[in-house]
C-alpha cells in the first residue's frame, strides 16, 4: 500500500521584489495535483496554507521576523509529516520556503537533498546584490547568514554541503560563485548537462549521494527554459527541456528515495494559461512514479 501524501501550501513572497509567487500553491491546486497524486494510488491528504502575512503591510524589518514565522510553520510541519509516515509536498511560494521544509523533513534524521534551479541561492546578507532572501536559503540551510534564518526550528545546520546536489545552474552572482566553489556541495551546470546529458548527470548525482537512504527533492521551476515554463519568479534563459526534466524526475524516482518534495516559484501572473503549474504537476506525479509503460 503506498504512502499517504500530504499537500502543505506556503502563499509566501517575502522573499524576493517581484509580487506573484504567493499565487503559486493556488495555480498548482488548479493543475489538478492532488488528482493527478491518487490516480498513481497514493491517498493525499491537503493540510491547506501556512498563514503568511501580505507584503505591502510589513516595514522591511518586519520583513524577515514574518519569514522567519513562517518557516518555523512549515519545519513543524514537514517535521509532523514525517513523523506521521506520510510524503510532505511544500507548495511556494518563493525558494525561502525551503529553510522551513527542509529543516523540518531532516528534524528526525538527516537526509540528502537534490536542488534544482537556476540560481545556486547561496548568497548571505554580506554578498547578496539584492538581498532578497530567496537567494540565500541553501546557505542558511547549510548554517551561513542570519541567525534568525539559520535558527529556524533548531539552531545550526541543516543540511551537510556534501549531502547536496544542485542541479541545473546557469546564473550566479560572482561572490555565490566562489563561496559555491569551495562549499563541498556536488554541482551540475547546463554546461555539464550540456556535454554529458540528463541521464547521466542524474545518475552522477545519486551516485554521490549515498550516506542517507532519503532524498528531498527542491525543484525551483526557473530551472526550466522559460520558452517552455514561462510563469517563474526569476526566469533565465537556456534551462532544462521538457524531456530533460521528465528524464531527471524518472531517474529520481527509479532511485525509490525521494520522500519530500518542495515545488516553487511558480507566478501565475506572467504565466501563459497556467502552463508552468501545469508542468510542474507533470512533473511531481513523474517524481512518484508515474511511468510511460
Amino acid at each position: 500500500m503506498k504512502k499517504t501524501i500530504r499537500i502543505i501550501g506556503v502563499n509566501m513572497d517575502l522573499g524576493q521584489s517581484r509580487r506573484g509567487v504567493d499565487v503559486g500553491p493556488s495555480a498548482i491546486r488548479y493543475a489538478d495535483l492532488s488528482t493527478r497524486l491518487e490516480q498513481l494510488g497514493f491517498g493525499v491528504f491537503d493540510a491547506g496554507n501556512i498563514a503568511v502575512p501580505v507584503k505591502d503591510t510589513l516595514t522591511d524589518k518586519e520583513v524577515v521576523t514574518c519569514i522567519h514565522n513562517a518557516c518555523e510553520a512549515v519545519y513543524d510541519t514537514g517535521k509532523a509529516a514525517i513523523a506521521d509516515g506520510c510524503i510532505p509536498i511544500f507548495l511556494g511560494g518563493d525558494h525561502s520556503i525551503a529553510m522551513g521544509s527542509i529543516g523540518g523533513v531532516t528534524h528526525h534524521a538527516p537526509c540528502s537533498v537534490i536542488w534544482i534551479d537556476a540560481h545556486g541561492d547561496y548568497n548571505t546578507p554580506e554578498t547578496s546584490a539584492s538581498g532578497n532572501i530567496h537567494g540565500m536559503p541553501l546557505a542558511v540551510l547549510t548554517g551561513a547568514g542570519d541567525r534568525a534564518l539559520t535558527d529556524i526550528g533548531r539552531p545550526g545546520v541543516k543540511v551537510e554541503p556534501k549531502d547536496v546536489v544542485l542541479i541545473g545552474l546557469r546564473d550566479l552572482d560572482s561572490v555565490e560563485r566562489e563561496r559555491l566553489q569551495r562549499s563541498g556541495i556536488t554541482i551540475f551546470t547546463m554546461r555539464d548537462i550540456d556535454e554529458n546529458g540528463i541521464s547521466a548527470v542524474a545518475k552522477k548525482a545519486l551516485t554521490s549521494l549515498t550516506n542517507h537512504s532519503r532524498i528531498h527533492v527542491s525543484l525551483d521551476m526557473d530551472a526550466m527554459d522559460p520558452m517552455i515554463a514561462p510563469g517563474v519568479g526569476t526566469p533565465v534563459p537556456g534551462g532544462l527541456t521538457y524531456r530533460e526534466a521528465q528524464l531527471l524526475m524518472e531517474t529520481l524516482a527509479d532511485s525509490g528515495r525521494v520522500t519530500s518534495l518542495d515545488m516553487v516559484e511558480i507566478n501565475p501572473i506572467i504565466d501563459t494559461g497556467n502552463q508552468t503549474a501545469n508542468i510542474a504537476v507533470d512533473l511531481a506525479v513523474s517524481l512518484f512514479g508515474k511511468r510511460i509503460l
